[in-house]
């Protein structure tokens, strides 16, 4: 089901440096990106300004002795930092871009188990700078602060105009290792994923196979591969333009002074969204009036009428007045908030991905697509479902040109993911009559009952996350009891803490009684997450 949509051509480009000159080669002088700069200043800078940065700071690189070398990125969200990535993978050099939230003595430790000879930095992460210095097992000779930026980028384009050898000239091949991504995951250690200019490239040729966009705003942290293929990649092919958003607390502003057409997320920025449209009409004494409005739409769609976007024209404005699609991965999405924000006009388009597979596996397509599911696999890779159980469900096996090459330095961990060519995911899931995708869980979260019955808390809690008032809850097992804690919005519902197991009940009624939650916990402050809004499982 969906409208047809029209899918450019795309050529085959088997690098990620082809892709970002593509993007130069083919958008000139449209503008490539916007931001706030550190004035405050709103700032353009177009496809070629962008090239003519990413190639200088590329050549000082290569000045500096950093051809074959790693080099490292600790920075907020900014144009320098994409600057500075785009030039360590144009050429002959691995990015391994961080998580600047980490504690300094994590990053310490990440730069030097990467072994990275070169680190950009923005002056914020200065302090963090100095940790790593002291840091036994650091190798780092280059310390390369951001902000010197315009500066290093004269020094690379007067090193050409003197006669040196162009970096861009060094050829760069699909199996070359271009990325070492550490993984942010909500359980266990981060293990240094490694990715080849193929994995990458292959990715974000395959999902614009599949799918198309106009302009977006950037608001997922640059470090993590999802904002790569979602957004960095994806423009630099479509010759589109996006808004890099500096912080998540901006993302309301920035959305209706940018207008994006898209944007990514992970499901609980969606929820987010969908509860804070319901907030408002409650808090203003619209609520009835959108219930009349969605049953209106809802009736006039059956005939093939579709006046969503002119009925609900304000909650659009208020998202922007252009937004069409939300592209959502990350953790299971309850279909409630698929379907409801489908109702106001947006569409979410579901997928699922995990940083070893570069990192999108399967994704709804705008013309087919089934909600509550993650979608179809790419072109570039197929998947299985290892050992299901009677449900059809086990875990998800993934094959294909965006797998990872495997573990840095860490052969074991490598052999024990990998089943012959098979990367084995850690996720449940299970695919219906039609290849449709649809997630579970993760392994290492299953609660396994004293019955042998499995139980896949983010199914539970996505069910529980439906209760209007609840913002945050994680299911586990304590004391032989499914336990269901939550945090609360006791501000616009000050009852929220009384109700909570009343319709916690209300939900048990309609799942399977081995699935019921016997046991509920309230907390007085959000829960710990990753940067990428997932919550830390292991909290405690």
């Amino acid at each position: 089901m969906g409208k047809k949509v029209n899918i450019p051509a795309i050529p085959e480009l088997q690098t990620v440096k082809e892709i970002v000159a593509y993007g130069a080669e083919h958008g000139k002088d449209k503008k490539q990106y916007m931001y706030m700069n550190l004035q405050n200043e709103v700032c353009t800078k177009t496809f070629n300004e962008v090239w003519y940065d990413t190639t200088g700071l590329g050549q000082y690189l290569y000045k500096i002795g950093m051809r074959g070398k790693k080099v490292a990125i600790v920075s907020e969200n900014s144009y320098n930092w994409v600057a500075a990535y785009y030039s360590i993978i144009t050429g002959k050099m691995t990015a391994v871009p961080l998580d600047p939230k980490l504690p300094y003595e994590d990053i310490a430790q990440l730069i030097a188990h990467s072994e990275c000879e070169a680190v950009y930095y923005s002056d914020e992460f200065a302090p963090a700078m100095d940790v790593v210095k002291k840091t036994p097992g650091v190798i780092v000779k280059e310390y390369i602060r951001l902000d010197d930026m315009d500066n290093l980028v004269k020094i690379g384009h007067s090193e050409v105009e003197n006669g040196a050898e162009n970096y861009l000239d060094d050829e760069v091949l699909p199996e070359d290792l271009a990325f070492i991504v550490y993984t942010s995951g909500t359980t266990g250690k981060s293990k240094g994923v490694m990715l080849t200019q193929n994995n990458v490239a292959s990715d974000v040729i395959a999902s614009l196979k599949v799918m198309t966009g106009g302009h977006a705003i950037g608001f997922l942290p640059l470090h993590h591969c999802f904002s790569w293929v979602g957004a960095l990649f994806t423009g630099c092919m479509l010759t589109e333009w996006g808004y890099i958003c500096r912080s998540l607390k901006d993302i309301q502003k920035d959305m209706e002074t940018y207008h994006p057409q898209n944007f990514s997320a992970v499901p609980l920025a969606v929820e987010t969204i969908y509860k804070k449209i319901w907030y408002t009409a409650k808090k203003t004494g619209r609520e009835e009036v959108l219930k009349k409005g969605l049953k209106i739409s809802n009736f006039l769609m059956k005939l093939g009428i579709d006046k969503r976007r002119k009925l609900f024209k304000q909650i659009i404005d208020g998202l922007g007045g252009e937004l069409e699609i939300i592209v959502c991965g990350g953790a299971y999405l309850d279909e409630k908030y698929e379907k409801g924000m489908y109702d106001f006009g947006v569409q979410i388009i579901n997928g699922y991905g995990i940083t070893e597979c570069s990192p999108a596996v399967t994704v709804n397509r705008i013309d087919n697509y089934k909600m509550g599911s993650a979608g179809l696999p790419l072109p570039c890779n197929e998947i299985k479902i290892h050992e299901p159980d009677e449900d059809g469900v086990g875990e998800i096996y993934v094959r294909g040109s965006n797998v990872m090459k495997g573990y840095y330095k860490d052969p074991e961990a490598t052999a024990e993911v990998f089943d012959g060519e098979w990367f084995k995911t850690g996720d449940y899931g299970r695919i219906d009559e039609d290849g449709f995708l649809f997630f579970v869980g993760r392994k290492k979260n299953l609660i396994v009952l004293s019955n042998g019955k499995n139980v896949s808390p983010e199914e539970i809690e996505d069910k529980l996350s439906t209760i209007e008032y609840v913002k945050e809850v994680v299911v586990y097992e304590e004391d032989s009891c499914i336990t269901a804690e939550f945090f609360l919005d006791t501000i616009s519902t000050p009852d929220a803490k009384d109700r909570i197991k009343a319709d916690v009940n209300e939900i048990n009624k309609k799942m399977p009684r081995y699935k019921q939650v016997t046991k509920v916990k309230t907390r007085d402050v959000e829960f710990p997450k990753t940067t990428t809004l997932k919550i830390l499982r292991n909290y405690k």
